[in-house]
């Protein structure tokens, strides 16, 4: 069964409100090209095509990387312009972002985003405009609800669902524990958690019939580069262990399938059209 991998593209930096302005960059080099380069060389090794989840200011900033991810064959998609939160956002500023990084966007690859996910998953019950929002701008799918407290959606499934305006959201991966649910699908605990956990929670999906959502940042396949002096919480938050997350991505290239999220979303869109079925909001445990 076709998992998806997601890449959020964007600069060693952008770690929500962890500086003062995240479109003014502090001091220390841009470390974006050449850990983008690494990810792309990990999955042309593995012929497998993921979606690459773009900030507009940093499209603006390389403008040579949309072209060159887009030309191997990878979905590009949209993370908004200037990794605020959604919540921090009024209505139209919402919407001027997204507008603003679609434009950018297509005129890089020549076609507009239909996938969205929210800094720091910053969207849900607080934000139900952003959700009409996206979908009256030409969105298919988000990836922002993510089920895990705190952020995102604590009690919202854990498998691919449609909303009711019709947008489809897909949820990244976690797993479930009788506490709360595990952050395995990428960030600090895709690095942390034992790779049978990860591996386990990805095969009983698929064995539901549903595929697993796997994220990562480019700062994690740089165990050299910078780091924020963060507070401890958020620095484990953000870093993690301070180990690469390549090894840890290899694994699950060489054992399960990837797509992008867009043929995903066609293929329950393909199915919906003919069966007017779309996928279960259980979760498998």
């Amino acid at each position: 069964m076709d998992n998806a991998l997601t890449i959020d593209l964007e600069e060693w930096y952008h770690i929500c409100t962890a500086v003062p302005d995240p479109l003014t960059p502090p001091a220390g080099e841009r470390r974006l090209r050449g850990n983008t380069g690494a990810i792309l060389a990990i999955l042309e090794r593995f012929q497998v095509v993921a979606t690459f989840f773009i900030l507009g200011s940093v499209a603006e900033a390389e403008p040579s990387l949309v072209p060159l991810i887009a030309a191997a064959g990878h979905e590009i998609a949209s993370h908004g312009w200037s990794h605020r939160l959604v919540t921090t956002l009024q209505p139209e500023e919402f919407r001027d972002e997204l507008r603003r990084t679609g434009d950018l966007l297509e005129q890089q690859c020549g076609h507009r985003p239909i996938g969205f996910r929210a800094p720091q998953w910053s969207l849900g019950p607080a934000t139900p405009w952003a959700f009409h929002i996206l979908r009256e701008e030409g969105f298919r799918y988000d990836s922002s609800l993510n089920p895990l407290p705190f952020v995102g959606e604590r009690r919202g499934p854990r498998t691919p669902h449609r909303l009711d305006n019709g947008l489809w959201e897909l949820p990244p991966l976690t797993t479930a524990s009788p506490a709360c649910n595990l952050p395995t699908g990428g960030g600090w605990g895709l690095r942390f958690f034992p790779g049978m956990l990860i591996n386990a929670t990805v095969r009983r999906l698929n064995r539901g019939g549903f595929p697993a959502v796997i994220y990562i940042h480019p700062r994690e396949i740089d165990p050299a580069g910078p780091r924020l002096p963060l507070p401890l919480l958020k620095g484990f938050a953000a870093y993690g262990p301070r180990r690469s997350v390549a090894g840890r991505l290899t694994m699950l290239l060489a054992r399960f399938r990837f797509t992008t999220m867009t043929r995903l979303v066609d293929q329950w869109d393909t199915v919906s059209s003919s069966r007017r079925t779309t996928p279960s909001h259980s979760s498998p445990r």
